[in-house]
């Protein structure tokens, strides 16, 4: 069996370096036909070294730092290939590909790059914290309980936009030594105010499910994905109803572990393809697309795993509810809202359907909901966050330029003192 694993990882490794070359060739192709990046234009950039598969980490920050770009501009330095294409296709923003870390000194020698901003824990990352003179800031891809959200890896950066006072209190249970009020800057939610993308079926008087699980996870303590738990009969029972429609938009790696979860994924896939079949005015979703939005706003009622969804539901400030994990390992927060949150065990097709219906009606669940909006983002009026945002960025220039003129005024000492023991 051994023997057989070794073969298998072997030709996964072959397939992979083959798929990269192919992308090396397509980004370097697609590049040579656009213009050249001006010289000391970028003050923002946003490091990435994953692939394709997690794009949608940089994705969600697309709209906030065009909106930013109009001050500072913002540039992506993608590291993977396959990442770098995607990036490119996008279009979202602009994009150097330094593979090599000298491709990466020789892009940060051409510009005037002042904070750079991670939206995840790659240990790639490490590559660019070489660099001094500029602030290095962690802005992740999603607010959550996740253990993700408390990692000791936070201390790496010189600072981190967080959401708001639960975030706070996270890091404070966790971290030693870590100054929050030094340290972090809160900001909600500015994804919140670029809700983007067009509503792709007619509404009417049926009730909008959001159903995103997130993927089936890699280890015990982090099995929250729900679709072979609770998806397809969740999913069976809003298919049968007259009065629901369902979207659903599942994470991107779901089924890459598990071939059972995958299977799961795809009968759902098929039975929202045969409903839509039976009635063409049900107009069921799946959806895989690149913006992150109208599913939010134009859902009553959205079904999710404990993921970034959450969170993201939680600062549209409309009704939830999370699936129970059945794994007995799977680490739960219950310090911050999912302490209170409105829990969706596994069950029939019918509890789960009773259980939509519930939370979108009870007041004192819309009750709790308001509470836990304001403990997570704060002010969550439109443009708030957005304000937030730039305005940390904006200190983060402006201290730059103080210890910028602090490093100037050093090394003028030092040649002063040079020159005097000459």
């Amino acid at each position: 069996m051994s023997a057989i694993a070794d073969v298998k990882k072997v030709l996964a490794l072959v397939e992979k370096a083959a798929k990269n070359r192919v992308a090396v060739h397509d980004v370097r192709r697609r590049l040579a036909s656009t213009p050249r990046h001006p010289d000391h234009h970028f003050r923002v950039a946003v490091y990435f070294a994953d692939g394709d598969l997690n794009i949608y980490q940089v994705r969600q920050w697309y709209k906030p730092l065009q909106k930013l770009a109009e001050t500072w501009p913002v540039v992506v330095l993608s590291r993977n290939p396959t990442g770098a294409r995607a990036l490119i296709e996008d279009a979202g923003l602009p994009v150097a590909f330094v593979p090599m870390v000298r491709d990466l000194e020789s892009y940060i020698a051409s510009q005037d790059i002042r904070v750079v901003l991670y939206v995840n824990q790659n240990t790639r990352n490490f590559q660019m914290f070489r660099y001094g003179h500029r602030w290095h800031v962690f802005i992740n891809h999603g607010e959550s309980d996740k253990m993700y959200m408390t990692t000791n890896q936070f201390k790496a950066y010189d600072y981190a936009l967080i959401a708001g006072d639960a975030a706070r209190a996270r890091l404070s249970r966790v971290l030693w030594q870590y100054d929050l009020d030094a340290r972090t800057i809160a900001i909600g939610r500015p994804q919140a105010d670029h809700f983007s993308g067009a509503v792709p079926f007619t509404p009417d008087e049926r009730t909008v499910v959001l159903y995103a699980p997130t993927w089936e996870g890699d280890r015990p303590s982090a099995l929250y994905g729900s679709i072979r738990s609770h998806g397809e009969d969740l999913v069976s029972a809003i298919l049968a109803s007259p009065s629901h429609r369902l979207i659903y938009r599942p994470h991107p790696r779901s089924g890459v572990v598990d071939p059972e979860y995958a299977a799961a994924h795809r009968r759902i896939l098929a039975a929202i393809a045969a409903a839509n079949a039976a009635d063409r005015d049900a107009q069921h979703v799946f959806d895989d697309g690149p913006e992150l939005g109208w599913q939010l706003a134009a859902a009553e009622v959205a079904v999710v795993d404990i993921s970034a969804m959450v969170y993201d539901r939680l600062a549209a400030g409309l009704p939830l509810l999370v699936t129970r994990p059945v794994e007995p390992s799977a680490t739960v927060d219950t310090g911050g809202y999912l302490s209170d949150a409105e829990w969706l065990d596994a069950g029939t097709p019918a509890q789960l359907l009773d259980a939509v219906e519930r939370v979108r009606t009870d007041p004192a669940s819309v009750e709790r909901l308001e509470h836990w909006v304001r403990h997570y983002f704060g002010d969550t009026r439109p443009g708030v966050a957005s304000a937030r945002f730039h305005a940390a960025i904006a200190q983060l220039m402006e201290e730059w330029d103080r210890w910028h003129a602090v490093t100037e005024e050093s090394a003028d000492d030092v040649d002063e003192a040079e020159l005097d023991d000459e």
